[in-house]
Protein backbone atom coordinates (compact mmCIF):
# COMPACT_ATOMS: atom_id res chain seq x y z
CA UNK A 1 0.00 0.00 0.00
CA UNK A 2 1.67 3.21 -1.08
CA UNK A 3 2.46 6.14 1.87
CA UNK A 4 2.46 8.47 0.02
CA UNK A 5 1.11 11.97 1.33
CA UNK A 6 -2.29 12.97 -0.06
CA UNK A 7 -0.71 16.44 -1.02
CA UNK A 8 1.63 15.06 -3.05
CA UNK A 9 -0.12 12.38 -4.70
CA UNK A 10 -0.57 12.99 -8.57
CA UNK A 11 -1.34 16.53 -9.66
CA UNK A 12 -2.76 14.61 -13.30
CA UNK A 13 -6.59 16.08 -12.24
CA UNK A 14 -5.58 19.79 -11.31
CA UNK A 15 -6.07 22.74 -13.12
CA UNK A 16 -4.10 24.80 -15.42
CA UNK A 17 -3.07 27.77 -13.74
CA UNK A 18 -2.06 30.29 -16.25
CA UNK A 19 -2.07 33.83 -14.61
CA UNK A 20 -2.71 35.71 -11.15
CA UNK A 21 -3.19 38.87 -9.59
CA UNK A 22 -3.53 40.28 -5.97
CA UNK A 23 -5.54 37.70 -4.37
CA UNK A 24 -6.87 36.03 -7.78
CA UNK A 25 -5.94 33.13 -9.82
CA UNK A 26 -7.52 31.97 -13.25
CA UNK A 27 -7.00 28.49 -14.32
CA UNK A 28 -6.81 27.43 -18.51
CA UNK A 29 -10.72 27.47 -18.50
CA UNK A 30 -10.74 30.71 -17.16
CA UNK A 31 -11.92 30.15 -13.74
CA UNK A 32 -11.21 32.18 -10.90
CA UNK A 33 -9.96 31.60 -7.43
CA UNK A 34 -9.13 33.66 -4.59
CA UNK A 35 -6.23 32.65 -2.83
CA UNK A 36 -7.17 31.95 0.97
CA UNK A 37 -4.11 30.19 2.14
CA UNK A 38 -1.44 32.06 0.33
CA UNK A 39 -0.65 28.80 -1.19
CA UNK A 40 1.02 26.90 1.61
CA UNK A 41 1.02 30.09 3.87
CA UNK A 42 3.46 31.80 0.93
CA UNK A 43 2.23 34.43 -0.51
CA UNK A 44 2.46 37.20 1.58
CA UNK A 45 1.62 40.21 -1.43
CA UNK A 46 -0.32 37.88 -3.32
CA UNK A 47 0.41 37.68 -6.89
CA UNK A 48 2.04 39.88 -9.73
CA UNK A 49 2.68 42.97 -7.70
CA UNK A 50 4.68 45.17 -10.28
CA UNK A 51 6.73 46.59 -7.97
CA UNK A 52 8.18 43.34 -6.76
CA UNK A 53 8.60 42.00 -10.33
CA UNK A 54 10.29 44.91 -11.60
CA UNK A 55 12.80 44.81 -8.80
CA UNK A 56 13.65 41.38 -9.89
CA UNK A 57 13.99 42.34 -13.49
CA UNK A 58 16.29 44.96 -12.85
CA UNK A 59 18.46 42.63 -10.73
CA UNK A 60 18.27 40.03 -13.51
CA UNK A 61 19.25 42.73 -15.92
CA UNK A 62 22.34 43.39 -13.68
CA UNK A 63 23.20 40.11 -12.43
CA UNK A 64 21.07 37.15 -11.69
CA UNK A 65 23.39 35.45 -9.25
CA UNK A 66 27.08 36.58 -7.54
CA UNK A 67 28.06 33.25 -6.24
CA UNK A 68 28.13 33.72 -2.31
CA UNK A 69 31.44 32.80 -1.46
CA UNK A 70 32.84 34.73 -4.58
CA UNK A 71 31.14 38.32 -3.62
CA UNK A 72 28.88 39.84 -1.83
CA UNK A 73 25.80 41.95 -3.41
CA UNK A 74 23.81 45.31 -2.65
CA UNK A 75 21.12 43.10 -2.47
CA UNK A 76 22.05 40.18 -0.05
CA UNK A 77 23.67 42.96 1.99
CA UNK A 78 20.12 44.94 1.76
CA UNK A 79 18.24 42.58 3.14
CA UNK A 80 20.43 41.75 5.97
CA UNK A 81 19.87 44.64 7.46
CA UNK A 82 16.09 44.58 6.90
CA UNK A 83 16.21 41.35 8.67
CA UNK A 84 18.38 42.58 11.52
CA UNK A 85 16.32 45.45 11.79
CA UNK A 86 13.08 43.25 12.03
CA UNK A 87 14.82 40.51 14.56
CA UNK A 88 16.55 42.84 17.20
CA UNK A 89 18.56 41.96 19.94
CA UNK A 90 21.15 39.42 19.02
CA UNK A 91 19.73 37.71 15.99
CA UNK A 92 22.15 39.22 13.33
CA UNK A 93 23.89 36.45 11.82
CA UNK A 94 22.66 34.58 8.81
CA UNK A 95 23.09 31.91 6.23
CA UNK A 96 20.87 32.27 3.26
CA UNK A 97 19.19 28.97 1.23
CA UNK A 98 16.40 28.60 -1.29
CA UNK A 99 13.54 27.25 0.85
CA UNK A 100 11.82 26.21 4.30
CA UNK A 101 13.48 22.89 4.80
CA UNK A 102 17.25 24.18 4.14
CA UNK A 103 16.65 26.84 6.40
CA UNK A 104 15.94 24.10 8.96
CA UNK A 105 18.37 21.63 8.23
CA UNK A 106 20.74 24.87 7.89
CA UNK A 107 19.91 25.44 11.85
CA UNK A 108 20.60 22.20 12.77
CA UNK A 109 24.06 22.33 11.41
CA UNK A 110 24.87 25.50 12.68
CA UNK A 111 23.72 24.16 16.02
CA UNK A 112 25.98 21.25 16.04
CA UNK A 113 28.52 23.33 14.76
CA UNK A 114 28.30 25.62 17.94
CA UNK A 115 28.33 23.21 20.17
CA UNK A 116 31.37 21.44 18.90
CA UNK A 117 33.48 24.77 18.43
CA UNK A 118 32.88 25.36 22.39
CA UNK A 119 34.17 22.10 23.26
CA UNK A 120 30.49 20.22 23.39
CA UNK A 121 31.10 17.51 20.43
CA UNK A 122 29.09 15.11 22.47
CA UNK A 123 25.52 17.28 21.81
CA UNK A 124 24.93 15.31 19.40
CA UNK A 125 20.83 14.88 19.66
CA UNK A 126 18.06 16.87 19.18
CA UNK A 127 14.56 17.09 21.09
CA UNK A 128 11.32 18.19 19.08
CA UNK A 129 7.69 17.69 19.32
CA UNK A 130 4.88 15.61 17.77
CA UNK A 131 2.51 17.34 15.50
CA UNK A 132 5.30 19.19 13.71
CA UNK A 133 6.12 19.70 10.99
CA UNK A 134 9.71 21.08 9.88
CA UNK A 135 10.57 20.39 5.84
CA UNK A 136 11.64 17.69 3.71
CA UNK A 137 15.17 17.29 4.08
CA UNK A 138 16.34 13.99 6.39
CA UNK A 139 17.24 16.09 8.81
CA UNK A 140 14.02 18.20 9.00
CA UNK A 141 11.85 15.43 8.51
CA UNK A 142 13.73 13.30 11.44
CA UNK A 143 12.21 16.53 14.15
CA UNK A 144 9.09 16.35 12.42
CA UNK A 145 5.97 14.63 14.13
CA UNK A 146 3.31 14.20 11.29
CA UNK A 147 3.06 10.37 10.37
CA UNK A 148 1.48 11.31 7.19
CA UNK A 149 5.03 12.34 5.62
CA UNK A 150 7.55 10.83 7.49
CA UNK A 151 6.30 7.28 7.30
CA UNK A 152 7.99 6.15 4.16
CA UNK A 153 11.59 7.56 5.48
CA UNK A 154 11.52 5.91 8.83
CA UNK A 155 14.84 4.76 9.82
CA UNK A 156 16.82 6.77 7.73
CA UNK A 157 16.65 9.43 10.05
CA UNK A 158 18.51 11.46 12.28
CA UNK A 159 16.36 10.80 15.00
CA UNK A 160 14.84 13.63 17.65
CA UNK A 161 13.58 12.62 21.02
CA UNK A 162 9.85 13.38 20.52
CA UNK A 163 7.32 15.62 22.76
CA UNK A 164 3.89 16.12 23.23
CA UNK A 165 2.10 18.58 21.62
CA UNK A 166 1.66 21.83 22.92
CA UNK A 167 -1.88 22.57 22.41
CA UNK A 168 -4.81 24.32 24.19
CA UNK A 169 -7.17 22.57 22.79
CA UNK A 170 -5.88 19.07 23.73
CA UNK A 171 -4.16 19.33 26.92
CA UNK A 172 -1.57 16.98 28.30
CA UNK A 173 -2.41 16.07 31.36
CA UNK A 174 -0.64 17.16 35.13
CA UNK A 175 -0.85 19.63 37.99
CA UNK A 176 -0.17 23.60 36.98
CA UNK A 177 -0.60 25.56 33.58
CA UNK A 178 -0.51 23.84 30.23
CA UNK A 179 2.42 25.77 29.81
CA UNK A 180 4.60 24.58 32.39
CA UNK A 181 3.55 21.01 32.37
CA UNK A 182 4.87 21.09 28.23
CA UNK A 183 7.90 22.84 29.41
CA UNK A 184 8.85 20.38 32.40
CA UNK A 185 7.96 17.39 29.63
CA UNK A 186 10.93 19.37 27.65
CA UNK A 187 13.17 19.36 31.04
CA UNK A 188 12.74 15.70 31.82
CA UNK A 189 13.42 14.46 28.11
CA UNK A 190 16.78 16.40 29.12
CA UNK A 191 17.76 14.93 32.03
CA UNK A 192 16.78 11.49 31.04
CA UNK A 193 18.85 11.74 27.50
CA UNK A 194 21.68 13.40 30.22
CA UNK A 195 22.11 17.26 29.00
CA UNK A 196 25.54 16.39 28.04
CA UNK A 197 23.88 14.57 24.60
CA UNK A 198 21.51 17.47 23.54
CA UNK A 199 22.26 20.14 21.38
CA UNK A 200 18.96 21.97 20.69
CA UNK A 201 15.19 22.36 21.09
CA UNK A 202 12.85 22.75 17.90
CA UNK A 203 9.35 24.09 18.19
CA UNK A 204 7.40 26.06 16.07
CA UNK A 205 6.25 29.03 17.48
CA UNK A 206 2.92 28.69 15.75
CA UNK A 207 2.23 24.98 14.78
CA UNK A 208 1.34 24.92 11.32
CA UNK A 209 0.36 22.44 9.09
CA UNK A 210 1.19 19.61 11.18
CA UNK A 211 -1.21 21.37 13.80
CA UNK A 212 -3.48 23.82 12.63
CA UNK A 213 -2.17 27.21 13.81
CA UNK A 214 -1.64 25.92 17.27
CA UNK A 215 -0.28 29.28 19.07
CA UNK A 216 2.25 28.49 22.49
CA UNK A 217 0.32 28.09 25.42
CA UNK A 218 0.83 31.14 27.66
CA UNK A 219 3.91 30.99 29.56
CA UNK A 220 5.80 28.10 27.76
CA UNK A 221 8.39 29.53 25.31
CA UNK A 222 9.66 31.78 28.17
CA UNK A 223 9.81 28.17 30.56
CA UNK A 224 11.98 26.61 27.70
CA UNK A 225 14.05 29.86 27.19
CA UNK A 226 14.94 29.03 31.02
CA UNK A 227 15.69 25.61 30.94
CA UNK A 228 17.60 25.44 27.73
CA UNK A 229 19.75 27.82 28.94
CA UNK A 230 20.36 26.26 32.32
CA UNK A 231 21.13 22.85 30.12
CA UNK A 232 23.20 24.52 27.92
CA UNK A 233 20.51 23.41 25.22
CA UNK A 234 20.21 25.89 22.22
CA UNK A 235 16.75 26.82 21.17
CA UNK A 236 15.60 26.92 17.56
CA UNK A 237 12.60 28.81 16.62
CA UNK A 238 10.76 26.89 12.90
CA UNK A 239 9.38 30.10 12.01
CA UNK A 240 9.12 29.17 8.39
CA UNK A 241 5.37 28.76 8.12
CA UNK A 242 4.56 31.31 10.92
CA UNK A 243 7.05 34.00 10.83
CA UNK A 244 7.89 37.14 8.31
CA UNK A 245 4.76 39.06 9.70
CA UNK A 246 2.22 36.20 9.21
CA UNK A 247 0.97 36.21 12.86
CA UNK A 248 1.48 39.99 12.98
CA UNK A 249 4.92 40.41 14.85
CA UNK A 250 7.83 39.83 12.42
CA UNK A 251 9.46 37.23 14.32
CA UNK A 252 6.10 34.77 15.56
CA UNK A 253 8.27 34.13 19.02
CA UNK A 254 8.26 38.09 19.39
CA UNK A 255 4.62 37.68 21.01
CA UNK A 256 6.00 35.51 23.53
CA UNK A 257 8.82 38.00 24.76
CA UNK A 258 11.24 35.53 23.93
CA UNK A 259 14.64 35.37 21.60
CA UNK A 260 15.62 32.03 20.29
CA UNK A 261 19.33 31.07 19.60
CA UNK A 262 18.57 30.42 16.24
CA UNK A 263 15.69 30.89 13.90
CA UNK A 264 14.35 29.53 10.69
CA UNK A 265 12.26 31.68 8.13
CA UNK A 266 11.48 31.60 4.95
CA UNK A 267 7.77 31.34 3.21
CA UNK A 268 6.79 35.22 3.80
CA UNK A 269 10.64 36.06 3.22
CA UNK A 270 10.37 37.03 -1.16
CA UNK A 271 6.42 36.25 -0.77
CA UNK A 272 6.96 33.10 -3.51
CA UNK A 273 8.25 35.81 -5.79
CA UNK A 274 11.45 33.64 -5.59
CA UNK A 275 12.61 30.74 -3.72
CA UNK A 276 14.22 32.38 -0.46
CA UNK A 277 15.12 31.12 3.48
CA UNK A 278 17.70 32.28 6.19
CA UNK A 279 18.89 30.29 9.06
CA UNK A 280 19.56 33.23 11.42
CA UNK A 281 21.35 33.20 14.90
CA UNK A 282 22.58 35.22 17.49
CA UNK A 283 25.96 37.26 17.94
CA UNK A 284 26.62 34.70 20.99
CA UNK A 285 26.46 31.53 18.57
CA UNK A 286 28.10 33.45 15.45
CA UNK A 287 31.28 34.34 17.66
CA UNK A 288 31.81 30.65 19.15
CA UNK A 289 31.70 29.46 15.35
CA UNK A 290 33.53 32.50 13.98
CA UNK A 291 36.39 32.15 16.62
CA UNK A 292 37.15 28.66 15.80
CA UNK A 293 36.22 27.92 12.34
CA UNK A 294 36.13 31.57 10.62
CA UNK A 295 33.05 31.06 9.01
CA UNK A 296 29.50 28.65 8.77
CA UNK A 297 30.18 25.53 7.49
CA UNK A 298 27.07 24.85 6.04
CA UNK A 299 26.07 26.36 2.99
CA UNK A 300 24.85 26.07 -1.01
CA UNK A 301 25.39 26.71 -4.36
CA UNK A 302 22.66 29.01 -4.02
CA UNK A 303 23.31 30.80 -0.93
CA UNK A 304 22.28 34.48 -1.04
CA UNK A 305 21.12 34.02 -4.71
CA UNK A 306 21.07 37.76 -5.50
CA UNK A 307 17.94 37.72 -7.50
CA UNK A 308 16.19 35.87 -4.88
CA UNK A 309 17.16 38.70 -2.14
CA UNK A 310 16.74 41.23 -4.79
CA UNK A 311 13.19 40.04 -4.58
CA UNK A 312 13.56 39.30 -0.64
CA UNK A 313 14.54 43.31 -0.46
CA UNK A 314 11.77 44.60 -2.43
CA UNK A 315 8.67 42.73 -0.62
CA UNK A 316 10.30 43.50 3.18
CA UNK A 317 10.17 46.94 1.85
CA UNK A 318 6.56 46.83 0.82
CA UNK A 319 4.93 45.38 3.85
CA UNK A 320 7.22 48.11 5.45
CA UNK A 321 6.11 51.18 3.69
CA UNK A 322 2.11 49.53 3.97
CA UNK A 323 2.24 48.67 7.52
CA UNK A 324 1.04 45.53 6.85
CA UNK A 325 2.75 43.49 10.24
CA UNK A 326 0.19 46.14 12.17
CA UNK A 327 -2.49 45.69 9.46
CA UNK A 328 -2.00 41.77 9.99
CA UNK A 329 -2.18 42.48 13.75
CA UNK A 330 -5.16 44.15 13.72
CA UNK A 331 -6.93 41.99 11.38
CA UNK A 332 -6.21 39.04 13.37
CA UNK A 333 -8.86 38.94 16.34
CA UNK A 334 -11.36 40.74 13.07
CA UNK A 335 -10.26 37.36 11.18
CA UNK A 336 -10.80 35.02 14.41
CA UNK A 337 -14.63 36.73 14.89
CA UNK A 338 -15.81 36.46 11.41
CA UNK A 339 -14.81 32.69 11.46
CA UNK A 340 -16.41 32.46 14.22
CA UNK A 341 -19.77 33.50 13.46
CA UNK A 342 -19.70 32.39 9.41
CA UNK A 343 -19.32 28.26 11.31
CA UNK A 344 -21.30 29.14 14.12
CA UNK A 345 -24.06 25.99 14.41
CA UNK A 346 -21.87 23.77 12.57
CA UNK A 347 -21.75 21.07 15.44
CA UNK A 348 -18.50 19.53 13.70
CA UNK A 349 -16.40 22.25 14.13
CA UNK A 350 -14.37 21.83 17.69
CA UNK A 351 -11.90 24.80 17.67
CA UNK A 352 -11.22 27.79 15.60
CA UNK A 353 -8.02 28.86 16.48
CA UNK A 354 -4.53 31.08 15.35
CA UNK A 355 -3.15 34.21 15.23
CA UNK A 356 -3.15 37.15 12.51
CA UNK A 357 -3.44 36.03 9.19
CA UNK A 358 -2.68 32.41 10.20
CA UNK A 359 -6.17 30.91 11.18
CA UNK A 360 -7.83 27.18 11.51
CA UNK A 361 -10.79 25.69 12.13
CA UNK A 362 -10.46 21.67 13.62
CA UNK A 363 -13.12 19.48 12.83
CA UNK A 364 -14.32 16.64 15.05
CA UNK A 365 -16.97 13.82 15.44
CA UNK A 366 -18.05 15.02 19.07
CA UNK A 367 -17.71 18.38 20.44
CA UNK A 368 -17.67 16.71 23.81
CA UNK A 369 -15.18 13.97 23.64
CA UNK A 370 -13.39 16.10 21.17
CA UNK A 371 -12.85 12.92 19.01
CA UNK A 372 -11.97 12.88 15.51
CA UNK A 373 -13.83 11.67 12.49
CA UNK A 374 -12.22 8.71 11.01
CA UNK A 375 -9.13 9.10 8.49
CA UNK A 376 -10.82 6.90 5.96
CA UNK A 377 -13.18 9.51 5.46
CA UNK A 378 -10.77 12.21 4.11
CA UNK A 379 -12.76 14.85 4.81
CA UNK A 380 -9.76 17.61 4.23
CA UNK A 381 -9.27 16.22 0.70
CA UNK A 382 -12.66 16.23 0.18
CA UNK A 383 -12.85 20.11 1.73
CA UNK A 384 -9.84 21.42 -0.30
CA UNK A 385 -12.02 19.90 -3.41
CA UNK A 386 -15.03 21.26 -2.62
CA UNK A 387 -13.21 24.75 -1.99
CA UNK A 388 -11.62 24.60 -5.41
CA UNK A 389 -14.90 24.18 -7.47
CA UNK A 390 -16.27 27.29 -5.35
CA UNK A 391 -13.48 29.15 -6.41
CA UNK A 392 -11.32 29.01 -3.03
CA UNK A 393 -7.64 28.02 -2.53
CA UNK A 394 -7.69 27.03 1.30
CA UNK A 395 -5.14 24.76 2.81
CA UNK A 396 -6.94 21.29 4.87
CA UNK A 397 -4.82 19.16 6.40
CA UNK A 398 -5.64 16.06 7.92
CA UNK A 399 -4.06 13.86 10.96
CA UNK A 400 -3.76 16.75 12.65
CA UNK A 401 -4.78 14.64 16.17
CA UNK A 402 -2.40 11.24 15.97
CA UNK A 403 -0.95 11.03 12.94
CA UNK A 404 -3.59 9.89 11.01
CA UNK A 405 -7.01 10.82 11.96
CA UNK A 406 -7.85 14.62 12.72
CA UNK A 407 -9.16 17.14 10.31
CA UNK A 408 -8.18 21.24 9.72
CA UNK A 409 -8.71 23.63 7.44
CA UNK A 410 -6.26 26.44 7.58
CA UNK A 411 -6.65 29.98 5.98
CA UNK A 412 -3.64 31.99 5.33
CA UNK A 413 -4.33 35.14 2.98
CA UNK A 414 -2.38 37.52 1.89
CA UNK A 415 -1.31 40.14 4.35
CA UNK A 416 -2.93 43.24 1.77
CA UNK A 417 -6.12 41.41 0.88
CA UNK A 418 -8.62 44.02 0.71
CA UNK A 419 -11.57 43.77 3.25
CA UNK A 420 -13.65 42.52 0.67
CA UNK A 421 -11.51 40.00 -0.38
CA UNK A 422 -11.25 38.78 3.21
CA UNK A 423 -15.16 38.38 3.41
CA UNK A 424 -14.87 36.47 0.55
CA UNK A 425 -12.46 33.83 1.71
CA UNK A 426 -14.56 33.65 4.73
CA UNK A 427 -17.60 33.22 3.60
CA UNK A 428 -16.39 30.70 0.87
CA UNK A 429 -14.34 28.60 3.03
CA UNK A 430 -17.55 28.32 5.57
CA UNK A 431 -19.82 27.30 2.68
CA UNK A 432 -17.48 24.88 1.80
CA UNK A 433 -17.04 23.22 5.01
CA UNK A 434 -21.00 23.03 5.45
CA UNK A 435 -21.58 21.52 1.88
CA UNK A 436 -19.26 18.63 2.82
CA UNK A 437 -20.17 17.86 6.16
CA UNK A 438 -24.01 17.77 4.73
CA UNK A 439 -22.91 15.72 1.54
CA UNK A 440 -21.32 13.57 4.72
CA UNK A 441 -24.57 13.23 6.78
CA UNK A 442 -22.49 14.72 9.58
CA UNK A 443 -24.11 18.65 9.59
Amino acid sequence: MSQTPEHLKSTAALPKVVRAKGSYLWDAEGRQYIDGSGGPAVYALGHANDEVNAAVMAQLGAIAHGYRYNFTTDALEELTEIIRGHCGGGLREMVYVTGGSEAVESCLKIALQYQTAIGQKTRRRFISRQRSWHGNTLGALGLSGFAERTAAYEGAFIPSIKLSPANDYRPIAGEGSLGERCAAELEAAILAAGPETIAAFVFEPVVGAAGGCVPAPEGYAKRVREICDRYGVLMIADEVMCGAGRTGTWRALAHDGVEPDLMSVAKGLAAGYLPLGAAICTIKVWEAIRAVDGAFGTGHTFTGHTAACAAGVAVQQIIAREGLLARVAANGPRLMAAWREALAGVEAVGDIRGRGHFIAAELVANRDTKAPFDAERKLFMKIRAQAMENGLICYPVGGNVDGARGDIVILAPPYNASQAELDEIIDKAATSIKQVLRAESLG
